[in-house]
């Protein structure tokens, strides 16, 4: 066996080499919730980050801060626009970092799908 055959069969793989065969269902739906998990991870602090900062920066209420933070990270841009200049400010770099969000957590949900 090869040096370098055998380096690859000690590391842990995320998927499944592309010559195995596919997974059962069960494990599937397993890996499904294991992606999910970790798109929560990314998701959930991201939301809060934008909620605080619309709250604090922006003087937004709690539930408007809440559903601008989500819109934008959803892709689809914020309910209100800023009226201040630092909340103009956090609003463009929160968009910029909630579309990079969106972007991978839609790549690691939908990676098992596509493998």
């Amino acid at each position: 066996m090869s040096h370098h055959k055998r380096h690859h069969q000690h590391k842990r793989f995320l998927f499944e080499h592309r010559e195995r065969p596919v997974l059962p269902r069960f494990q599937f739906f397993l890996r499904l919730i294991r992606t999910g998990l970790i798109a929560m991870i990314v998701v959930v602090p991201s939301w809060m980050l934008g909620t605080l900062g619309f709250h604090w920066i922006e003087e937004l209420s709690w539930t408007d801060s809440l559903l601008n933070s989500a819109m934008l990270l959803s892709g689809m841009g914020p309910l209100d626009r800023p009226t201040t200049a630092a909340g103009k400010l956090f609003a463009s770099f929160y968009a910029m970092f909630a579309g990079i969000v969106f972007l991978t957590v839609a790549a690691v949900l939908f990676a098992p799908v596509f493998h």
